[in-house]
């Protein structure tokens, strides 16, 4: 590969996320409500489930249109056998040069220094309270918050440094706790990020009135804890960092609604399935899997790729308005985040 390939828009390909299945065992009010995801929802059958040979195929093949970064997503990606097995695969590809994580925590104190020594370079770990009452309502799962605190921490010990933790922030809900998210990041060597609630999927219940924008929760963090502004550290960075005036790191704003970051994504979204999303807010991706499944060589399917990111021209964020709202959007939990 000489050049990445580039969309109508001329953004180049450089992030694969990869989701690995569609299940969780967490039901988050803004991602996987209860009353869709309960007990009779008809998940992904295993034998449509990508293997992670063929996982591992694609993203060769990406990198040679220009993939650099993948990350493992879900549902929640430890519910998947083996996964480290994977991870070894994936950080063995010529080209792959950052692959990371992102887990809900609980799973991640009994898989943490297995997947260090497969070649997992970073973990981000979904965290949107620190109080238990407020985790425990978000999260709708018996699962406590100390038992994703020890996932983190077992992160640490095996080796994971600059840990992210992300947050989703809804007016109400958990809004009251920001300070609280910071300082345990603060005091543990973690970088906290905060992502402005997103109209993801259909199920949400999103209302606008509950996105609490970035800048707020910017100013917030600034009043206690004064900010400097950090340059982005790549093309297409997705968060606006800061630096803390006291030396003790950093922290992240994703602002995809009130400041929209769409002239500079770089991101590709692979399903557990095989369909290869070019946004968060898709309706619909195009089929991977029958190519791999149908017998077509490498160039076949690196051209397919290619052609799907040529043709992109998404901008959801930016076009965001009464007029999307009825749209059909994949779920979050399906698509990888």
């Amino acid at each position: 590969m000489t050049e990445p390939a580039r969309d109508r828009l001329g953004r180049p390909l450089h992030d694969l996320r990869v989701s690995v299945t569609d299940r969780c065992n967490f039901r988050c009010h803004y991602c996987m409500p209860r009353e869709v995801f309960g007990p009779g929802f008809a998940f992904v059958p295993r034998e449509q489930l990508l293997s992670f040979e063929e996982i591992t195929r694609v993203v060769r093949l990406a990198t040679e249109l220009g993939v650099r970064k993948v990350r493992l997503t879900g549902g929640e990606p430890l519910l998947r056998r083996d996964l480290d097995q994977l991870v070894a695969s994936i950080a063995a590809i010529d080209g792959v040069d950052d692959l990371a994580m992102t887990t809900n925590g609980a799973l991640l104190a009994g898989h943490a220094h297995r997947l260090r020594k497969a070649g997992l370079r970073r973990i981000t770990v979904s965290l949107d309270s620190v109080d238990p009452e407020v985790f425990t309502r978000m999260a709708d799962t018996a699962v406590p918050l100390s038992q994703v605190l020890d996932g983190v921490a077992a992160a640490t010990d095996a080796g994971f440094t600059g840990i992210k933790l992300n947050a989703v922030v809804q007016r109400g809900v958990n809004d009251g706790g920001i300070l609280d998210l910071v300082d345990y990041a603060r005091r543990n060597g973690h970088v906290m990020r905060f992502i402005e609630y997103m109209d993801v999927g259909n199920t949400n219940g999103w209302l606008l009135d509950q996105v609490v924008p970035a800048r707020e929760l910017r100013d917030v963090v600034h009043t206690r804890w004064p900010l400097v502004p950090v340059d982005p550290g790549y093309p297409g960075e997705v968060a606006r960092r800061y630096r803390f005036a006291d030396g003790a790191g950093e922290v992240g704003f994703v602002t995809s609604v009130t400041e929209p970051f769409c002239g500079s994504c770089s991101r590709a979204r692979l399903t557990a399935v095989g369909e290869l999303y070019t946004c968060l807010f898709a309706g619909a991706g195009s089929d991977v899997r029958a190519l791999l499944r149908g017998g077509h060589d490498d160039d076949a399917v690196r051209d397919f790729l290619g052609q799907v990111w040529q043709q992109r021209s998404d901008r959801y964020s930016e076009l965001r308005s009464a007029g999307t709202a009825g749209l059909h959007r994949v779920e979050m939990s399906y698509l990888g985040g």
